[in-house]
């Protein structure tokens, strides 16, 4: 059976809610106006933020599964097979190094300098073995943070593969990475940008 984990940092959503409630309260009050042309002018701004809070913080996602690693990002998906991740590193974000080169995470960020200072000896106990290194263990990969979540589930299944037998002859199925850009999503940031700043010379 598949099991598929998708991780999104709470952070994020609690930013695009209250990002799309204000505009969305900003745009319900124009309609309150008698001028057809305040209505037009005033609605371009808040749909382009409930698009971009969608776009930035509620969208982007890390999906672990049988197959793999799928990396949700803000312009681009990237799906990585389990015998081509290298290596891992969480220094500033989940990042996975691959033949065919390095992808970050968008919704997987490493803690702030606060955020580790409050490590605790217990919080880095019982890690995937590869979470240490040289007797430590980075900010990025204490568990309950977005990258360390991530890098937790996903260096338990590689070591699961490898000692299961899975990895001893590592074949990559395609000569590059399995990447996807949304130029749809792209297209639809360019065109509300524009009007917005249309709507605001008029």
């Amino acid at each position: 059976m598949d099991r598929a984990t998708t991780l999104r940092p709470l952070t994020g959503r609690v930013i695009a809610i209250v990002a799309a409630v204000i505009a969305l309260l900003a745009a319900g009050s124009v309609f309150f106006t008698d001028d057809a042309t305040n209505v037009l002018r005033g609605i371009a701004a808040p749909v382009l933020v409930v698009y971009a809070a969608w776009l930035l913080f509620w969208n982007p996602a890390v999906v672990i599964d049988d197959s793999g690693v799928l990396l949700k990002n803000v312009f681009q998906t990237v799906h990585l097979r389990w015998p081509a991740i290298d290596r891992i590193d969480t220094r500033w974000a989940l990042t996975l190094f691959t033949p065919y080169g390095k992808f970050t995470a968008w919704a997987a960020p490493a803690p702030g300098r606060h955020a580790s200072i409050r490590i605790q000896p217990t919080d880095i106990r019982n890690l995937p073995e590869s979470s240490y290194l040289a007797g430590s263990v980075r900010p990025g990969d204490v568990p309950n943070t977005p990258s360390g979540d991530a890098s937790t589930i996903i260096r338990l299944r590689l070591e699961e593969l490898r000692d299961a037998g899975h990895l001893d002859d590592r074949k990559l199925e395609s000569d590059t990475a399995g990447v996807r850009t949304h130029w749809v999503r792209i297209a639809v940031l360019v065109v509300l940008v524009a009007a917005s700043i249309v709507s605001a010379l008029l």
